[in-house]
């Protein structure tokens, strides 16, 4: 039997007036078309549902063929809050700066992710797509990144941006207060941690990677 995963992405399009953001196109891509070469079906979500703002920066009009119909499932996704979580074996969280603007302490995503904890399914993410698992806390009140080991994009890696100052938190900072064990790879490395049943990419440069794994652990299910 065929198995799904729900592929969540930000609805953010601007950091302030002046900084467009929104998902780091690479992110769902490399991962979504992975996923479905490896036969899972693949579903996107998002909060407000709808259109993806795709962060300019992120795209260009030279993507790879491989990419052709990839993009059609963030022209519309469907509301998170409309997606039961039981129909799906695995959860992805894309990156993108906007991801820390509407990830964090998200009542939706609270729920979803404390359903694939208790439940013992796999949860991924790469790059600032961890930034959903800030706030969440399992059904006994702990961070659900308690003594996990993971990774996500640096500090080092977010002061070379230099959209740091823009940030409501540091990504490396915030994770490891909630408690987890958090990995710093080399800057713009290909860097990913599988521990318990988290599956995390540190960058854009490990999306391919992350998802890669995420399908070894699946498979391995």
């Amino acid at each position: 039997m065929s198995k799904n995963i729900l592929m969540v992405v930000t609805n953010t399009e601007n950091m302030d007036d002046q900084q467009k953001t929104g998902l780091w196109l690479s992110e769902f891509v490399e991962p979504s078309t992975e996923f479905q070469e490896a036969g899972f079906k693949v579903e996107a979500a998002s909060l407000k549902g709808g259109r993806i703002p795709i962060d300019p920066n992120s795209y260009s009009n030279e993507l790879p063929e491989v990419w052709d119909g990839v993009m059609e499932p963030i022209a519309d996704t469907r509301r998170l809050s409309d997606i039961n979580p039981d129909d799906f074996d695995a959860i992805f969280f894309s990156g993108g700066h906007g991801t820390m603007f509407d990830f964090p302490k998200n009542q939706t995503i609270e729920e979803v992710l404390r359903h694939f904890v208790s439940e013992g399914k796999i949860i991924g993410s790469v790059c600032h797509g961890p930034a959903a698992f800030v706030g969440v806390t399992d059904h006994n009140g702990q961070s659900i990144v308690q003594g996990v080991k993971l990774t996500g994009f640096t500090n080092e890696e977010e002061k070379s941006t230099g959209l740091d100052s823009l940030m409501p938190f540091m990504l490396e900072d915030q994770l490891n207060e909630e408690g987890a064990n958090f990995e710093a790879g080399e800057a713009g490395a290909d860097h990913v941690e599988v521990d318990r049943n988290f599956v995390t990419g540190q960058n854009p440069q490990s999306s391919l990677s992350t998802a890669q794994a995420l399908i070894k652990e699946l498979k391995n299910r």
